[in-house]
């Protein structure tokens, strides 16, 4: 297991070392740069990056074709904090264990921040499909997992449907919105991180299908640790605010299902995600070490 942890560090620190370089090759103004880069060095788990590029590796892909698409996917989720925390959204103060965006740069700049990020994720995308064009059909289809996520059908329509069911009294709750919330602002871009690796890997559909369905089951569980970390931590740990979506009556999976079935729910995500890996037998030791990590975080 050792070895294993050691391969994920290694995948952190090829994405941290990647994303330095992507920005020092781009003519970016000064300002707009240092916005960017403020929250891109934050640092954070890099969880969806490091799936991506497990992914890849699980059906013998090559580190070097897949690192780009898997920093795109890093920006992508960058910039959609970035956005979460304005005073429109969220309005959050902290994040990563640092003062938010529009706090440091401003509203102006942390959106143009967020705006920088998630265009440069697909100039980045695009750069990398261009110089493997002897695999430039998998790296369109990738890219095509990727944006439906992040869009209008995925990410995006679930911060909608999330500031649409704030403040919404008990009887009114409904539980498959809090799924439709949490699918996807969360469990899809998970799956798109996985299914892109796997794709530019050359990988089989079923196999495609498979880390997909690993990816959703992750994903929603990832947010219900969220949501109950936002009740059990606390700002020092979580390097973030807590209690805000008990004080805007959220729809998170403690409000609708309470504590200790919400701990029940993600832990049997976890298991059936594990399940959709026995494809690949003990190839997939990996990502289900990951699982393992995602659900019992403190932070």
């Amino acid at each position: 297991m050792g070895s294993d942890r050691l391969f994920v560090t290694d995948c952190i620190n090829e994405v941290n070392n990647r994303l330095e370089k992507l920005f020092d090759e781009r003519e970016i103004e000064p300002k707009l740069y240092e916005a960017m880069w403020y929250s891109v060095s934050a640092g954070g788990k890099r969880v969806r990056p490091v799936l991506s590029i497990l992914a890849n590796r699980l059906v013998g892909g090559e580190m070097e074709e897949a690192l780009d698409m898997a920093c795109a996917i890093e920006l992508i989720h960058t910039y959609s904090l970035i956005h979460d925390d304005l005073p429109a959204l969220d309005n959050d103060r902290l994040r990563r264990g640092k003062l938010t965006n529009h706090i440091v740069f401003g509203e102006a700049f942390a959106i143009l921040a967020g705006d920088g990020l998630l265009n440069m994720a697909f100039e980045v995308m695009l750069d990398n499909a261009l110089r493997h064009r002897e695999n430039l059909e998998n790296h369109v289809l990738a890219m095509d997992y990727v944006a439906k996520a992040a869009g209008v059908s995925g990410m995006i329509s679930g911060q909608t449907a999330d500031i649409l069911n704030e403040d919404v009294d008990e009887e009114n709750i409904d539980i498959n919105i809090v799924d439709k919330i949490h699918i996807n602002k969360t469990g899809k871009l998970f799956a798109a991180a996985l299914c892109a690796g796997a794709i530019i890997g050359k990988s089989t559909r079923e196999e495609v299908l498979a880390v997909e369905t690993f990816g959703r089951k992750i994903g929603l569980a990832f947010q219900i640790t969220d949501d109950i970390l936002d009740v059990t931590g606390t700002e020092t740990s979580l390097g973030k605010s807590v209690g805000k979506d008990v004080e805007a009556k959220k729809m998170t999976f403690p409000h609708v299902y309470g504590l200790d079935n919400s701990i029940k729910i993600a832990d049997d995500l976890i298991k059936e995600a594990k399940d959709a890996l026995q494809i690949f037998g003990s190839k997939a030791k990996d990502l289900i070490m990951l699982a393992d990590y995602l659900i019992k975080r403190t932070n």
